[in-house]
């Protein structure tokens, strides 16, 4: 038995890279998964792989009334959500005077509104049961900034460690947990059309010499999904190869 059995899950982004391989993870750990992304096409695909325990359905994170469809799908299609991962994010490389006010805004809606409007929407599901884990997925730049991290997206990573504490001391008494996975340089298709030689300048300035895989970050967001980590809540988990503790 999977260590997610009897657990109905919402995983936001999760149609390519990273939530992708969430949605894998849990599934194969027994969890019966809505997951949701702008991208329908490869969100179908996923769904259709992986057949009658996952579920897509097209979300846009920044609306309200996209999170209470979602939420009303899973309730009619798998029962009370009792896991949500927040997962969707978006960021451009771009410097501060370079980015527009619409291009700071945008990435505030889905990476820190987002996350507010999943944690708003998915607690009464969870309270009907008295039991949940939210894991909300930000980043280790909410630890250290490059010298060219991008503004935005620095900021709402920041803000979803901080939302993060604030809702496990709130939830607490409902039998909710809310924790944060603050992930370093991962492999995904981002980096297959990046310069070789740079990916290894990367991969160097890491204290394991490599970059992640996805894999290693779901099997984290898996434990804290689970009855495991029942005594873990507000916590920031790191999943960075060294990144951090070498400041």
């Amino acid at each position: 038995m999977g260590k997610l059995e009897g657990k109905v899950a919402i995983i936001t982004g999760g149609s390519r890279g990273q939530g992708a391989a969430h949605v894998r993870k849990f599934v194969e750990e027994g969890a019966k998964v809505i997951f949701t992304d702008i991208l329908e096409e490869e969100g179908e695909a996923l769904a259709k792989e992986l057949g009658e325990n996952a579920k897509f359905v097209k979300h846009d994170v920044a609306n309200a009334k996209d999170w209470d469809r979602v939420v009303n799908e899973t309730e009619a299609t798998f029962g009370p959500a009792n896991v949500l991962v927040n997962n969707a994010a978006l960021g451009t490389r771009k410097n501060i005077e370079d980015t527009s006010e619409e291009e700071y805004r945008k990435t505030i809606d889905i990476n820190q509104t987002g996350t507010f409007l999943g944690m708003k929407a998915v607690a009464p599901s969870m309270k009907k049961v008295e039991n949940g884990s939210i894991v909300n997925i930000s980043s280790v730049e909410a630890f250290q900034v490059a010298a060219d991290a991008p503004i935005a997206y620095s900021a709402s990573k920041f803000a979803v460690r901080g939302m993060t504490k604030s809702a496990a001391l709130e939830f607490a008494g409902h039998g909710i947990r809310v924790n944060s996975v603050h992930p370093g340089f991962m492999q995904t298709k981002m980096l297959e059309n990046a310069d070789p030689e740079d990916v290894n300048k990367l991969a160097e300035t890491i204290p394991m010499k490599r970059m992640a895989d996805p894999k290693e970050a779901s099997q984290l967001v898996a434990f804290l999904a689970s009855d495991e980590s029942s005594y873990s809540t507000g916590t920031e988990f790191l999943v960075d190869g060294g990144l951090n503790a070498s400041l």
